[in-house]
This record gives C-alpha cells, sequence and structure tokens, in this order.
C-alpha cells in the first residue's frame, strides 16, 4: 500500500541545488509528487509511493545534498491519494 509523506525542510536549503537534489533523489526511488521552494526560505516537498522507498527521503530530506545545512524537518505521514503521474520541481 502506498503512503504520502508532506515536508518542510528549514535551514540554508535554498540556493544551495536541494529542490534538484530532492528530485534526484525521489527519481531514483520511483516516487511521484513535487519539491517546491518556499517563500519563509523553506522547502516544501509532497512524495507518495511505497512505504520504504519514502522512508529512506525522509531520512535523506534530514541531511539534503553536501551545501545544504538542514536544521529541522516538520514531515507528516499521510494515505497516498495517487493524484501525481511523475515527480517535479515547481517554483
Amino acid at each position: 500500500m502506498n503512503k504520502r509523506i508532506e515536508a518542510i525542510v528549514y535551514g540554508r536549503v535554498q540556493g544551495v541545488g536541494f529542490r534538484y537534489a530532492a528530485y534526484n533523489r525521489a527519481i531514483q526511488l520511483h516516487l511521484k509528487g513535487w519539491v517546491m521552494n518556499r517563500p519563509d526560505g523553506s522547502v516544501r516537498v509532497v512524495a507518495e509511493g511505497a512505504e520504504r522507498d519514502l522512508t529512506q527521503l525522509a531520512a535523506w530530506l534530514h541531511e539534503g545534498p553536501p551545501a545544504a545545512h538542514v536544521e529541522l524537518v516538520d514531515l507528516d505521514w499521510l494515505d497516498a491519494t495517487g493524484e501525481f503521474s511523475s515527480f517535479t520541481i515547481r517554483g
């Protein structure tokens, strides 16, 4: 059964390749959803897929790419909606 995570990542996560790296990690894990910068300097991630793959993405979000400095990840687990056909970078 597929699950969904909705996460907001805080810290130095904009201007450091975070969205592109999150996109690549999500594609490697066969996840669907999106990643986008938020006006407050955080990054929002919504992803759906197998729970084990989402767990790997969630762990990665706490680290991010080398230039990032993640301070906090606010993450919620939900049931998948099936609304996504791919993983994209928004905004």
